[in-house]
């Protein structure tokens, strides 16, 4: 795709972050016709957007705060991602075991509630269960003193994976007769901008592996960094008001022995308030989230830089979740039992600028006095809205053709095909090359760490296994990409020493030890 960039006078938006809300964007701007190029500094979805609690999901805890609105959308959003990624997002079951007399009538009103707001895009209906019943669906859950619980429906996906089917979906674009409308391009970090009187007309932005240096005219820029996102208002304006306040999520991955069967558990209220799941994932159980605020000084800084990009999971976060699942289950989960552990910044809005071009409880869209378009907030579920808003925006302040958007019905690359294998450690020699060559060739790998957590999600899975498999797949890509052989121990240490954050024993005892 960098023949695009390189045969283009001038692009009509040019995105910046390579996330589920870039990626998001970029498609329903190319899916308009307008000529589109996304640049991401490392990998597509390499940050928050590939370590979410893998729901797509109306949000129960957002009815309980009272914000209808904002259920109503991710619930249409939810309905509309099933109907188009039918391959990636499935109905999942969840169980809200009650301990309490109150428990039952009280989520059960709240759930019929839930239901109905989805409406015709609804997964089915929720409904009350006697203490069989519930034991029947989770037969892992603590029977001493349940009393019965709440089936419910939502949303279940693989992140990373819808993240390049989007890539994919957007690059189908390009043809002949639409002269080639989208460039999207990985390790391609933007490093400054273009401006005339003040005014932002393009961006500098920097090939990683080739060093080379290019500057990208276009009528519209886009800013969708998500924790990023002030580091490029920082960029555009060294003195803007940071509106960014990272608050870090956590999630271990256990054996499926601790929740057999298809059925989820929704935890309604931890220590602090928040919703804790287990959820089925790739033969694993994800068990998560928590809260906890991050601040971060200077990010521009190597150290810090890192700590955005990779972040690591504390030790308190690790021993919040292995209690509070520990209570529910009648076999507690101990820190040998976690196969991995990884972390992910939710970049939450701390301020609305006064220039908001569109604002929802969700995410947030301003426009610089340079003209830069930032988008921030939401969630995976609503990414396709956000996206939405944000080329309407963009249509409407820079005067670009009207072009409805399309993307309500669009199917999304991958949704008539088999899905690729996550799990990787049980693939044969030949069956390991077919899927590196493929990734590299149809879906932009460039590193042994972009095959192993994004490509496939076999270090989310089993940390230690992909460890394992790292040689094999450097050595295997080497071959493909015709890299020598300090390339391939080159990409066998980068990627120990970012897995080695992900193997819970080490990683705990690293923190302790401090």
């Amino acid at each position: 795709m960098i023949e695009l960039l390189e045969a283009t006078d001038e692009f009509d938006i040019c995105i910046i972050g390579g996330g589920a809300t870039g990626l998001g964007t970029a498609l329903d701007a190319a899916s308009r016709g307008f000529k589109t190029i996304l640049f991401e500094q490392h990998d597509f979805a390499k940050g928050t957007s590939s370590r979410s609690t893998k729901l797509v999901h109306g949000g129960v805890r957002y009815l309980q705060q009272g914000n209808v609105k904002l259920v109503m959308e991710a619930l249409r959003e939810r309905g509309l991602l099933l109907k188009n990624a039918p391959h990636l997002v499935k109905n999942q079951k969840f169980v809200v075991p009650n301990y309490k007399w109150w428990e039952k009538p009280f989520y059960g009103i709240g759930l019929k509630i839930y239901d109905q707001m989805a409406g015709k895009l609804g997964l089915g209906p929720s409904q009350l269960l006697s203490k069989e019943e519930t034991l029947q669906l989770a037969p892992t859950l603590d029977p001493e003193e349940l009393r019965g619980g709440v089936l419910y429906h939502d949303g279940q996906f693989d992140d990373a994976r819808l993240a390049i089917n989007l890539a994919q979906t957007a690059a189908q674009f390009n043809s002949a007769e639409k002269q080639n409308v989208v460039s999207l391009l990985n390790y391609f970090p933007v490093t400054g901008f273009l401006k005339l009187k003040d005014k932002i007309f393009g961006v500098r932005a920097k090939d990683f592996f080739s060093g080379k240096e290019y500057e990208v005219k276009s009528k519209v820029v886009i800013n969708a960094t998500g924790v990023f996102t002030d580091i490029v208002l920082n960029m555009d304006n060294p003195e803007h008001e940071n509106i960014i306040a990272p608050s870090q999520g956590i999630h271990l991955v256990v054996d499926r022995e601790f929740l057999p069967g298809d059925t989820a558990i929704m935890i309604p209220r931890t220590d602090d308030g928040r919703v804790l799941f287990a959820v089925p994932w790739h033969n694993k159980i994800v068990l998560g989230t928590t809260d906890t605020p991050v601040e971060i000084q200077n990010p521009v800084e190597p150290q810090n830089f890192a700590a955005l990009l990779e972040p690591i999971p504390l030790q308190e976060e690790i021993e919040f979740i292995l209690k509070h699942i520990g209570r529910y289950l009648s076999k507690d989960p101990q820190l040998s039992d976690v196969r991995s552990m990884f972390a992910g910044l939710r970049p939450l809005v701390k301020s609305k600028s006064k220039k908001s071009a569109a604002l929802s409880r969700d995410h947030l869209i301003t426009i610089a006095d340079s003209g830069l378009i930032t988008i921030t907030g939401g969630k995976w579920t609503t990414y396709r809205k956000m996206a939405e808003d944000a080329v309407d925006i963009a249509v409407e302040k820079y005067s670009l053709p009207e072009s409805p958007c399309v993307t309500k019905e669009l199917k999304l690359h991958g949704h008539d095909i088999p899905v690729p294998a996550a799990d990787i450690s049980h693939l044969s020699s030949e069956e390991l090359t077919t899927a590196i060559n493929k990734s590299i060739d149809e879906e932009m790998c460039m590193t042994a760490e972009d095959f192993l957590s994004r490509r496939t999600r076999q270090l989310l899975l089993d940390a230690k296994v992909a460890v394992q498999m790292a040689p094999a797949v450097a050595r295997l890509m080497a071959n493909q990409m015709k890299k020598d052989e300090n390339w391939i121990n080159e990409q066998i240490n980068i990627f120990k020493s970012i897995a080695v954050n992900y193997l819970p024993t080490i990683n705990y005892k690293q923190q302790t030890k401090n």
